[in-house]
């Protein structure tokens, strides 16, 4: 099987290495699209990659995966929709994207919507196969812990406090608990990891590097968080997909105001709540270990480690009894903004 991941934001790194690693043991080949806005920051260059979408042509693929909104819908190949996130309280996210034949879902939360939304529309399937970004989610690597370790020596700290706000600013809570994470990384005992999404407004990261100078904090610059989440004892933050990531390992958070259906967790709308609710955290008062399983059951079950290796089973299946589509019938104004938005990378 023939395959291009299409990655057309940063993130979609973490999300799309872990099937590259899973082609790569199959034997399939296989090649990164990487937008050429990202190309200079792309951390698997000794993997096949290429920024021309008119590589992608030749190519002649057999499927495409894609974590983003949208795809080329001209290029050859069965167009594989695996989500960009968890948090499905985000604006318009349970919605028919139109670009996809076949969106493979995370857990049952997901599948149960989305399963509605084909019947309804009937021009794409849902399959369960877990997300390929958490195969390694419960694999700590030995010299994560050894930095841990480094981390709090350095700081002469005894705990570490992830705080990962959301990008949008209908939902971020970065501006308004700024002064709380300041206080709190200003104690002796306490290191902050400060995660921004890679294309958070620059004025408000300033802010916070400006404030690192006089207190236990560190903005890590790493495209990966999962080494920063392994590390943490509590994640701060408000609606975004960490929140249910860190969740699955089963530590406590605590957010500011999150959108969510199911807070399985201490959420609170008060910025006044969160000094002394972060400081009772780290002390051991947390009642929320049942809450977070069950939400794991719904959200992403799967604690194998094979994501990666079902989505790539179930597309193979899927192609092997459907073929791969000839094309994707969309309206013409949705043609013409495609062809619009990647007129440029056509190269």
């Amino acid at each position: 099987m023939k395959t291009i991941l299409f990655c057309n934001l940063p993130y979609a790194f973490s999300i799309m290495k872990p099937l590259a690693d899973a082609l790569a043991k199959r034997g399939d080949k296989y090649l990164w699209y990487v937008a050429p806005t990202l190309f200079q920051g792309f951390p698997y260059k000794h993997m096949t990659h290429t920024n021309s979408l008119k590589s992608l042509e030749d190519y002649n693929a057999d499927a495409i995966f894609a974590s983003g909104e949208d795809i080329p819908f001209w290029l050859r190949g069965l167009k594989v929709q695996i989500f960009d996130t968890l948090a499905g309280e985000k604006p318009n996210y349970f919605r028919n994207r139109d670009y996809f034949d076949l969106y493979l879902t995370q857990g049952p939360y997901f599948t149960e919507r989305f399963k509605k939304l084909a019947q309804e529309h009937k021009n794409f399937e849902v399959i369960e196969t877990g997300w390929s970004k958490l195969d390694n989610l419960h694999t700590i690597a030995e010299d994560t812990m050894a930095k841990k370790e480094k981390l709090l020596l350095k700081y002469k700290a005894e705990h570490i406090v992830l705080y990962a706000p959301s990008l949008l600013p209908s939902l971020t809570s970065a501006i308004n608990l700024k002064e709380v994470v300041h206080t709190l990384s200003s104690r002796d005992e306490i290191l902050f990891l400060v995660k921004f999404h890679d294309d958070m407004e620059r004025s408000i990261v300033e802010e916070y590097k400006a404030m690192s100078e006089d207190c236990n904090l560190l903005i890590i610059e790493d495209s990966d968080i999962m080494p920063s989440m392994h590390m943490a004892d509590l994640l701060l933050s408000d609606t975004t997909s960490v929140v249910y990531e860190f969740t699955f390992l089963d530590k406590p958070v605590i957010t500011l105001d999150s959108q969510s259906e199911n807070i399985a967790w201490s959420n609170h709308t008060e910025v006044d709540e969160i000094f002394l609710k972060v400081l009772r955290t780290l002390e051991g008062s947390d009642v929320y270990t049942e809450k977070r399983k069950a939400t794991t059951v719904k959200y992403h079950p799967y604690t194998d480690g094979e994501s990666s290796k079902r989505v790539l089973e179930v597309t193979e299946a899927y192609i092997k009894e459907h073929g791969v589509p000839e094309n994707r019938k969309l309206p013409f104004f949705k043609k013409w903004k495609l062809k619009r938005k990647y007129k440029k990378q056509i190269i």
